[in-house]
């Protein structure tokens, strides 16, 4: 047999000396699944193991009544306060992921456009990146009395506190990430004959997404916290309202509750993120390590 023989051949039967079953092709879809499942068990494992024992820890330190129920309620207690009020928690959880998700969705766009403009034009980031330094410097909760007595009770300070939150972290990393271009590829593409728009779209764009991806994560978990502090500011309504009036009740058990939900908006909008991550830029080097140590674990 000789070699131009062998490079015409299949793989598999070059190497064998026969042809692949149709069997054996179809083992391989297959036996990726169990490989994700391991990747999955392999990143969930150590987090899960450090929330038994958390839970544990706190037990224990209830049942022996070391501290005082008022002050920290056991989880028995707070499962059964949130399962009582669930339709309230409920309710109110809603109004908080509304206006979270709306701040996030706003700050994104606005960030992300601001970015853009200040990557395009030096007299822009001149002008409005130490603006938006200073703006950040300012703690929130000074000024959110301002949007309330300016926008009123109703929703929209929310969603402008939970803006201001998300706001900073998205625009450093979208910068961050288009000026991470290799200037050779630029001026190739300006060589080639793309103009300004498709070099954004085909290589700024696709070069940014894992620093921009990066900082919508932290943007996302900021969102909540604006929003919440937008409450507590002023509301009738919400989580922020929710703590308020428990923390006003000594009633620990439903702050805690509404605590532990809130957190979980936070990490429920951050796994969101790290699944889009995953579809985005498979082929960023930090999806290559991170199932490599998954494989590797």
């Amino acid at each position: 047999m000789s070699a131009l023989d062998n490079v015409r051949r299949p793989a598999g039967e070059a190497r064998s000396g026969r042809r692949p079953k149709a069997h054996e092709d179809l083992t391989a879809p297959t036996a990726a699944k169990p490989a994700r499942a391991s990747k999955w068990l392999a990143e969930l494992w150590r987090p899960l193991v450090f929330v038994i024992i958390l839970l544990a820890a706190w037990w224990l330190v209830t049942n022996q009544g070391w501290v005082a129920p008022f002050i920290l309620p056991s989880p028995q207690d707070t499962w059964t306060t949130a399962v009582e009020h669930a339709a309230y928690l409920g309710q109110h959880t809603w109004i908080t992921t509304v206006e979270t998700v709306l701040g996030f969705l706003i700050a994104v766009v606005i960030g992300e456009l601001v970015a853009v403009l200040m990557i395009y034009s030096k007299s822009i980031e001149k002008t409005a990146y130490p603006l938006i330094l200073f703006a950040q410097v300012i703690p929130k909760i000074a000024i959110a009395p301002l949007f309330v007595v300016w926008l009123g009770f109703g929703m929209e300070p929310k969603v402008v506190v939970a803006v201001l939150m998300a706001f900073f972290p998205i625009v450093i990393s979208g910068m961050a990430g288009l000026k991470s271009v290799d200037p050779e590829i630029l001026e190739l593409t300006s060589t080639m004959g793309a103009n300004p728009f498709k070099t954004f779209l085909k290589v700024r764009l696709p070069a940014s997404l894992p620093q921009l991806l990066s900082g919508l994560k932290v943007a996302a978990t900021l969102a909540v916290t604006g929003a919440v502090v937008g409450e507590f500011v002023g509301a009738n309504e919400g989580l922020g309202y929710v703590i308020l009036q428990a923390n006003g009740n000594i009633d620990t058990a439903m702050l805690f509750a509404a605590l532990i939900i809130m957190s979980a908006m936070g990490v429920l909008l951050f796994a969101i993120i790290q699944v889009a991550e995953w579809f985005l830029i498979p082929w960023h080097a930090s999806r290559r390590s991170t199932g490599s140590s998954a494989a590797g674990a």
